[in-house]
C-alpha cells in the first residue's frame, strides 16, 4: 500500500508532467522508424487506403511477371483446343509449315510443328512414343523442362517411349521407358521434325510422315480402350494462341491454382498470389477497385517487360559478340534462367513475352546436335529495325548448321510473325538461294522486294512497325561457339 508520502510524490510528478509544453514531448527520444512513420502515429485514413491499393497493384505486377511462362502455355493450349479439340490423342501438326496466321510467340516456319497439351490428372500416367530424329521436349506448364527429346534427350534421336508421371504418382514405374515426373498435372508436348529438301525448296512431307508416327496412350489402358491418334492439319488456319491481355489473365491463373497441387508453385509465390486474392480452393472476388488495379497491372506489366528488353542489360550479358548487335535471349544463363547466384527473373519474363519453350538443347554447347538463335533488334549502326526501311543481312560462307539454318522476322511486342502478303516471313537453307562469289548468302528485309532479288532471299516487313530478326542454326557447329563464324549485322540500304 502506498504511503501518504508516496502518493503525494506521485501526484507531484504527474502534475509536473502535465504542465510540460507539447514541444517537450515532441522532442522525446524516438527510434528512426517512429520518426519516419508519422512520429509514431497512425497514418491518415486516405493515405492508408492509397498505400494498400499501391501494394495490391505492385503485387499484381509481380504476379504477372512471374506467372507469364504459365499463362504463355495456357494461351497456347486454349487456342489449340478451341481450334482442333482436346484430348491426349489429338496432335495438331502444321503440315505445310506454320505461317503468320497462327498467332503464337516466335514460331519457326522452317520445321514441322507438333504440339499437344496433356492432362495427367485426367488420364494418369501417359506413354508417348516419340519419333526418331525429333527436336523436342516435354515441359510442365511453367515451361520448366522435364526432358529434351531427340539428339540431346535420352533417346539420342532414335525415338523411344517416354513415360509421363503426375506429380502425386506413387505407383510402380515399369522398365522399358524413359520416365519423367512432372511438377504439374498439365504437360506441354512440343515436337519439331525436319523437312526434306525438294527441288529448290523445302519438302514438308517426310517431316509430317515422321511426326504422324507419334503415339500417346495411358499407361494402364488396355489396347481396345486407348483412343486412336488424330493428326489435324493446323496449316492455313487462323489460330489465336496468345496469352490473355485482359482480366482473363487472372481468372485463368486462378483456375490453374485450383486445379494443380500446392507444390506446383512455391509457397512464397503463392503468398504473392494470395495477397491479390488468388488462393487455392477459395473464391476469387476482387472488389471493383481491385479489378481496376488488376486491369492496370495487366496493361502496365507487359510495357515494363518490354522496357527491360528495349533498354538492355547493364552487364551486357545479353550480347553474343563484342562487335555485333546479336543478342542471346537467355542472357548467358541456363535454360531455366539460373545465373551463377540468382534466378534471372527479368530475362525470363523478356523471353516469355516473345517466345515459348526453353530446354537445355537450346543453351548447351553441343556440336552437331543443339540449336542456337542469335537475334537482333538493331541494325549495324545501333538503330532499331524498322519495317519502313530496307536492310541487307549477309551470312558468311560455311554456315555452321549441320541440319539446317533459317532467318525469320518477328514483331517486337510479342514475337508473332508480321502478317503481310508473304505469310512466311522466313527463309532457310532448303531453298536454292543465290550465293555471292565468296559463297556468302544475302537476305533482304523491307516493305518491298528490291529489283533483282530472289524470292527466297527476301523477307517482307510492315512499314512503320519495328521488328526483330532471328538467325536459327540447327545442328550447331563449333565455328559458332568459337566465333570463327559470325552473322553480319543488318545494314540499312537506302
Amino acid at each position: 500500500m502506498l504511503s501518504i508520502r508516496n502518493l503525494s510524490l506521485t501526484a507531484t510528478v504527474l502534475s509536473l508532467a502535465l504542465s510540460f509544453p507539447a514541444a517537450t514531448w515532441a522532442e522525446a527520444p524516438a527510434s528512426p522508424l517512429v520518426k519516419q512513420l508519422n512520429n509514431g502515429n497512425w497514418l491518415d485514413a486516405k493515405e492508408a487506403e492509397n498505400l494498400r491499393d499501391e501494394l495490391y497493384y505492385q503485387r499484381a505486377i509481380h504476379a504477372y511477371i512471374t506467372m507469364l511462362p504459365l499463362l504463355n502455355t495456357i494461351g497456347m493450349r486454349d487456342g489449340s483446343e478451341k481450334a482442333f479439340g482436346a484430348g491426349y490423342n489429338i496432335l495438331p501438326i502444321w503440315k505445310q509449315r506454320m505461317d503468320a496466321r497462327t498467332q503464337v510467340p516466335t514460331p519457326n516456319a522452317d520445321v514441322i510443328y507438333s504440339m499437344n497439351y496433356l492432362d495427367l490428372k485426367e488420364t494418369g500416367p501417359l506413354v508417348v512414343k516419340a519419333p526418331p530424329d525429333v527436336i523436342g521436349m516435354f515441359t510442365d506448364f511453367f515451361q520448366r523442362t522435364l526432358t529434351d527429346v531427340g539428339a540431346i534427350g535420352p533417346d539420342r534421336a532414335r525415338g523411344g517411349l517416354y513415360l509421363l508421371l503426375p506429380p502425386d504418382y506413387n505407383g510402380p514405374v515399369p522398365g522399358g521407358y524413359f520416365p519423367v515426373k512432372s511438377s504439374t498435372y498439365n504437360v506441354f508436348l512440343f515436337f519439331r521434325t525436319i523437312m526434306g529438301k525438294g527441288e529448290g525448296k523445302p519438302d514438308p512431307a517426310p517431316a509430317v510422315k515422321n511426326a504422324e508416327t507419334t503415339r500417346i496412350y495411358p499407361l494402364y489402358a488396355v489396347e481396345k480402350e486407348a483412343k486412336p491418334m488424330q493428326f489435324p492439319d493446323a496449316s492455313g488456319k487462323r489460330v489465336e494462341m496468345m496469352y490473355p491481355t485482359d482480366k482473363a489473365y487472372w481468372t485463368k491463373l486462378k483456375e490453374f491454382v485450383d486445379y494443380e497441387p500446392v507444390s506446383a508453385i512455391d509457397m512464397e509465390l503463392r503468398g504473392v498470389l494470395a495477397s491479390i486474392g488468388i488462393i487455392k480452393g477459395k473464391p476469387f472476388t476482387p472488389t471493383a477497385r481491385q479489378q481496376e488495379l488488376l486491369q492496370k497491372a495487366v496493361t502496365t506489366a507487359p510495357r515494363m517487360i518490354m522496357a527491360t528488353r528495349q533498354l538492355g542489360r547493364a552487364d551486357g550479358r545479353n550480347f553474343y559478340y563484342k562487335d555485333r548487335q546479336y543478342e542471346n535471349v537467355w542472357g548467358g544463363a541456363t535454360s531455366d534462367w539460373m545465373q551463377e547466384s540468382y534466378l534471372d527473373v527479368d530475362q525470363r519474363a523478356g523471353f516469355f513475352q516473345v517466345a515459348y519453350s526453353s530446354a537445355p538443347a537450346m543453351v548447351m554447347h553441343t556440336t552437331g546436335a543443339g540449336s542456337k538463335y542469335p537475334n537482333t533488334l538493331r541494325d549495324k549502326d545501333g538503330n532499331f529495325l524498322n519495317g519502313s526501311n530496307t536492310y541487307k543481312l549477309r551470312l558468311p560462307p560455311d554456315i555452321p548448321a549441320g541440319l539446317f539454318w533459317a532467318v525469320t522476322a518477328y514483331n517486337v511486342t510479342d514475337g508473332t510473325m508480321p502478317e503481310t502478303s508473304q505469310l512466311l516471313p522466313s527463309t532457310n537453307g532448303y531453298y536454292n538461294t543465290p550465293k555471292q562469289p565468296d559463297g556468302a548468302i544475302e537476305i533482304w528485309f523491307g516493305p518491298q522486294k528490291p529489283d533483282g532479288i530472289a524470292d527466297s532471299a527476301f523477307i517482307q516487313t510492315i512499314p512503320g512497325r519495328n521488328f526483330l530478326a532471328t538467325v536459327r542454326l540447327y545442328g550447331t557447329g563449333d565455328a559458332f561457339y568459337d566465333q570463327t563464324w559470325k552473322p553480319d549485322d543488318l545494314v540499312r540500304v537506302k
